[in-house]
């Protein structure tokens, strides 16, 4: 996109700004709540490109008047005012223009969407498990630090605290904006503290992050699902289950299953299971949409396949590295405690960056 189709865009924001407010201002508009509410959320959404291009119009005129100062001024003092005038001027269209571009990048429609968050132990056996449980830490409290809501969907443990399977749910403004890079296989070389001869061991554990989605937004047909429900397996005591509460849901066109035993009762775990079966079966959506369209589909960093490694967890060498940004941070241990801000910031900004570049504003 050449910075004439960047204008041409810009000035059609304009109009349809201009043409909202006539129409909010129609009464026939205004006695109809749905219609004006759509209305409303519309220029809500563009107002902030509105904004920005009036503000670089009128900087753009007082570069103008400024240039044309500067070349009838004789006064050499008057003439260094305009040209620190003119710099500070330069300096602000600039950043106008970068901020212009940022916000004509489409949006990612799931951005604003709550999260389920699927952590499965990979390759190591039970230190695999045991990094699992310590990335369901981080970002559990990474969550709280964020003020989200935490939800346990379904977990499968291990006897010394680690997870075979965790999924759970993580609500909140932007939540699936702020974690969506975290899908991958994250990879963890530290001495387990079950190895006796202290040697560095390499475990796996696979991410995925899955944007929330409504009922009306994918459809499960009653016909293609089988419901199989069994007993919990709880930790022993009290705590089990001794009815069939469990509930594992098979989706038979796509071979799909969702599972819950978490709840005590039959009908919340169903209800927890089809929400994950319909976050599933929306990324696969997603996903095959993708194909479709091709490589350049979404400007994003990396593929977002969770068969592809995303970031090294080194312990011996309290270092933390994401391989699609060739990012590190030597602050492991506050990372792990839930301090992902850098971490999201620099991928948040890569993908920007590469947004820009494929939309020919780079």
């Amino acid at each position: 996109m050449g910075q004439g189709q960047v204008i041409d865009r810009l000035e059609q924001v304009q109009v349809r700004y201009e043409e909202l407010e006539r129409l909010m201002a129609d009464p026939d508009v205004a006695a109809d709540y749905g219609r004006l509410r759509q209305l409303t959320q519309e220029r809500a959404e563009i107002a902030p490109v509105v904004e920005a291009y009036r503000d670089s119009r009128t900087v753009a005129r007082q570069i103008e008047e400024t240039q044309a100062l500067l070349a009838e001024e004789a006064d050499e003092e008057m003439c260094e005012l305009a040209r620190e005038e003119l710099s500070g001027l330069k300096r602000r269209q600039s950043e106008l223009q970068t901020k212009l571009h940022m916000l004509l990048i489409p949006k990612d429609p799931n951005d604003e969407r709550n999260v389920i968050v699927e952590i499965r132990a990979g390759a190591g056996g039970e230190e695999a498990a045991l990094f699992a449980a310590d990335l369901y830490r981080m970002y559990s409290r990474y969550a709280e630090t964020q003020g989200w809501k935490i939800e346990m969907l379904s977990s499968s443990g291990t006897g010394i605290g680690g997870f075979k399977e965790v999924v759970f749910e993580l609500k909140g403004h932007g939540a699936y904006s702020r974690l969506k890079h975290e899908s991958g296989v994250h990879r963890v070389q530290r001495v387990p503290s079950t190895e006796a001869s202290g040697r560095i061991h390499t475990s796996t554990a696979t991410v995925a992050v899955l944007p929330e989605v409504e009922e009306v937004e994918v459809e499960i047909k009653p016909e293609d699902l089988r419901i199989d429900v069994y007993r919990s397996s709880g930790k022993g005591g009290q705590g089990v289950n001794t009815t069939d509460s469990a509930v594992r849901i098979t989706h038979l066109p796509t071979g799909l299953v969702a599972a819950c035993q978490d709840e005590r009762s039959q009908l919340q775990n169903k209800m927890r299971a089809l929400s994950i079966l319909r976050a599933r079966l929306y990324d696969m959506q997603q996903g095959a949409q993708d194909e479709q369209v091709g490589a350049e589909r979404r400007s994003q960093v990396g593929s977002g396949e969770r068969s592809e490694k995303v970031r090294t967890y080194n312990f011996p060498q309290n270092r933390i590295t994401d391989h699609r940004i060739n990012f590190s941070s030597y602050r492991l241990e506050a990372v792990l405690a839930g301090d992902l801000e850098e971490f999201i910031e620099q991928l948040t900004t890569a993908e920007q960056t590469e947004k820009l570049r494929a939309a020919g504003l780079g």
